[in-house]
């Protein structure tokens, strides 16, 4: 009698990788965007996982709206545990990023996740991380400025 529980608990405990993959504990980011001073162009959205790539690369997820100047909402769904960090811009003219003038320095509104302006330098993933540890969704809201 041992054993049919004892092979019950090995299948139990062989399932346990795909309950921790299958995004069981996987949350929702809602960003809120503010401080959008014009309703030209697109508001885009990064989600980033790696520090590499922060702020302006491709990252984990972009997403992109019509500029309102009541501000917008992005859901990143799904979201696994981890640390991350979120870049927002004001793409004015269609080209799908942030312009900056010849010393990098923005020319369009930008915000990043802990609402982070550094003098002189673009912010640093430490600066704007932020941490996904179980289910529960995690409420941003992003102030843009230039």
């Amino acid at each position: 009698m041992c054993k049919p529980s004892l092979s019950k608990f090995a299948v139990l405990l062989s399932l346990i990788p795909f309950v921790f993959s299958s995004g069981a504990f996987a949350a929702d980011i809602i960003v809120h965007v503010t401080g959008i001073q014009s309703g030209e162009g697109e508001i885009g959205c990064t989600l980033f996982d790696d520090k590499k790539t922060f702020p302006m690369k491709a990252g984990k997820a972009a997403q992109w709206q019509k500029a309102d100047q009541q501000g917008v909402q992005f859901r990143f769904t799904g979201v696994a545990p981890g640390t991350y960090a979120i870049s927002i811009g004001h793409d004015l003219n269609g080209n799908k990023k942030v312009d900056t003038n010849w010393l990098g320095i923005p020319k369009e509104a930008w915000g990043v996740s802990n609402n982070v302006r550094p003098t002189m330098r673009p912010p640093r993933f430490k600066e704007a991380q932020f941490e996904i540890k179980g289910d529960e969704p995690l409420v941003l809201t992003i102030e843009i400025d230039k």
